[in-house]
This record gives structure tokens, sequence and C-alpha cells, in this order.
């Protein structure tokens, strides 16, 4: 597998020269500079793909080249954006960066009550609290309809930990959740700016939503075959409805469905474990055995579930998910690939939300140095073991 490693751009702490010293030789990146909705130069491509390349990296992933809202609410006019899109997608293909990592999660990326949760070893990682949600769904935000979408049980787990909540705590919940993660809105949201953009998804249903998505993918596929690129939809994280929005990419049906209504081999999937296992109705050896062809990249990452669907980001190879067993299924067809001939044989894979040891450098959440070097070590053995043994 392409060893490889996000890094979001020359003001990124964490240098090049580092992360080809970590043993990755693949860098995941973004033109993060230009707003989503925008194309991406030629130029502007050449000289970050120039950049990687000095260091002896390749640029192996695009993570993300955003899908504007708008052409998620088919607002008037959305079309132009597509257009954009296409053309971004083109000046890619023709540089030589081949695989593009989105998502279609609407308002909110991925979602966490606390990024700073101390773990027994002392080390800090992200985490998703069932009741901190429910206190910020309904007691903070205070959105139309919340209660209705909680039991008894889970809103009164809620209150009590609004209730126990001073102002500093209140605001750490609201920054956190409406402040958007990386991916999400750029500037984040106020309670009220996020009470104001979950207005314009009032009538958007998932049926709606992935209509949408595929009316998008059918738009850009013939781009992606032109250019021979990989479009590689990152699921829902966690995989269930958030604040009354719906979410399409959190299972096996929804992906089945997607495939199917778009069944090029261009539409693919980033297999993030974390994300899927953050769901208890999935299995992820079942769902990476289910979509191996189909998996164009890979966050190998998990989670520690807890009880009330609260969950915690583990150490990479101590989760719920079986990462030795997901490692061989991804070898494995990473072999029927080159067997077969196929130009697109390597999988590139990264460690993703690391725990932040003592020490470490940290200024984006998820995204530690030592803690995603210690990672990626404890991934290159378990990958290397793979390749002798099988």
């Amino acid at each position: 597998m392409l060893q490889s490693w996000r890094w979001f751009g020359p003001r990124d702490p964490i240098s090049l020269t580092k992360i080809r010293q970590a043993g990755a030789t693949g860098i995941v990146t973004a033109l993060h500079d230009i707003p989503a909705g925008e194309v991406w130069p030629k130029a502007a491509i050449a000289e970050r793909k120039a950049l990687i390349e000095a260091h002896g990296l390749r640029w192996s992933v695009v993570e993300s080249l955003p899908v504007p809202s708008a052409v998620r609410l088919a607002e008037p006019g959305h079309e132009r954006y597509v257009e954009r899109y296409q053309e971004s997608l083109a000046n890619l293909g023709e540089l030589g960066v081949k695989a593009i990592c989105y998502n279609f999660m609407p308002v909110i990326d991925w979602t966490r009550t606390e990024l700073e949760w101390r773990a027994p070893d002392g080390s800090i990682a992200l985490r998703f609290e069932s009741a901190a949600w429910v206190a910020f769904d309904v007691f903070l935000l205070q959105r139309p309809g919340a209660e209705a979408e909680y039991d008894q049980r889970q809103l009164a787990a809620g209150l009590r930990y609004f209730e126990a909540l001073d102002a500093a705590g209140r605001e750490r919940l609201i920054r956190t959740v409406a402040a958007g993660l990386p991916g999400a809105n750029e500037k984040g949201y106020s309670l009220e700016g996020l009470r104001n953009e979950l207005e314009r998804w009032q009538s958007v249903t998932p049926e709606v939503l992935r209509s949408r998505l595929v009316a998008f993918l059918k738009a850009i596929v013939p781009v992606c075959e032109r250019h021979g690129l990989r479009m590689c939809i990152h699921p829902d994280d966690p995989p269930r409805p958030l604040l009354g929005l719906p979410r399409i990419a959190s299972c096996q049906m929804d992906f089945d469905a997607l495939f199917e209504a778009v069944p090029s081999e261009v539409n693919g999937l980033t297999l993030c474990v974390g994300s899927l296992t953050a769901g208890r109705h999935n299995d992820a050896s079942a769902l990476v055995r289910h979509f191996a062809p189909r998996i164009h990249f890979a966050h190998l990452r998990t989670v520690l579930l807890e009880d009330d669907d609260s969950f915690v980001e583990a150490d990479h190879l101590a989760g719920d998910a079986n990462l030795i067993d997901i490692g061989r299924v991804l070898i494995a067809e990473e072999r029927r690939r080159r067997a077969a001939g196929l130009e697109h044989a390597e999988i590139a894979m990264r460690p993703d939300h690391g725990r932040v040891l003592e020490g470490d450098i940290a200024d984006m959440p998820g995204y530690p140095w030592l803690g995603r070097l210690k990672a990626l070590s404890e991934l290159r053995g378990m990958l290397a073991a793979i390749e002798q043994l099988t």
C-alpha cells in the first residue's frame, strides 16, 4: 500500500522533511487557500506538486476538493459550480494527481463533542459523547423538533450534562461543534448562524440529497474517465443523522445504492475505518470485503465504542475494528489488481486522527505530529508483516 500523510500545505508546522523522515512516500493534501467553488488553476496545482516532489514525495490523493453547498442544495446557478469542479478535475488529471477524496455531508463535516479528552495514559484524543451532543442540540442550539429525535433516557442524560456545564463549558461545547472542524464551514458558525443554515435544509430528505449526489457524479464522471481520475467518497462521520440533516453515506445500503446508480469504476470509496466503526450497524471487516474493488483510498484508524453510542478515537491498533484483518484484505485487493493489469493497483492509505502525545506538535485537532508518527509506524509494521506472511 502507498503509505501517505495528510499535509495542510506550506503553513503546516509539520514539514515535508519531517513527513519523509517518518517513512511516508505519499502526500494527501489540497489547495486549502482556494475557496470552495473556485477553480483550481493548473499553475497552483503544478506549484504544489513540484514542492512535494522536491522533497522526494508524491502527491497521492487530493483531500479534499470541496463540493459547494450550492450543489448539495441545487440552488439556482449551481451548474456553474459543477462546471468549475469539472475544470479543477481536468487540471488535476492533466498534471497527474489522480485520486480525489470528497464528502457530501451537509452543513457540518466530521463531528466531535470534545477535542481534548484525556486518556488513562495521559494522551489526548477526540471524543463524541452522546449526552454532550444532546445537550448541544436540544438545550444550547434549541433546534426545533430536536427533542422528538431522542428517547427519554437520552434527554435526561443530555439535561444532566447541560446543567453541569458552567458558562465556559457551554461556550467550549458550542465552539467545538458549531465552529466546525477541518472540511466544515471555514469560519465556523455561531448558534444563530447554524440555526439559519439548518433552515436552508428543511426540505432536503435523504432521497433528495442522494439524487443530487448522483446527479453531481453523473456530471463529473465523464471528466474523470477521460483523465484517469478516481473519486473516493468519504463516509459520514459519525454515520448517523445529526441536527435533523440527511446522511447518505453511512452504511452498506447507502454505498450499494450509490454504486448501482453510478456504476463507473471511477466512482469509489474512501475506506475510513474509524468513521464506519463509529456506527454499531457497520462491520468494517465485512464492508472492506464487500467493497474492495471500489476502495481507492483508506484512512486506517479506529474507535472505541461505549454503551450509549459515544465513542473515542483509539490507538490505531487498539480499537473495535480489526485493522490487521482489514489490511490483509486491502493487500489482497492490490495483488488482484496487479494480476489483472489494472492501471491503479496501489491503494493509498494514511493514519488519521492520532492521539496527542507529550511534547507533540498539535495545531490542528486530530492531526498531531507524534501521535500520527506513532500510528504510521504501527501501520507500516503491520502492513510489512502482512506482506511477508500472506
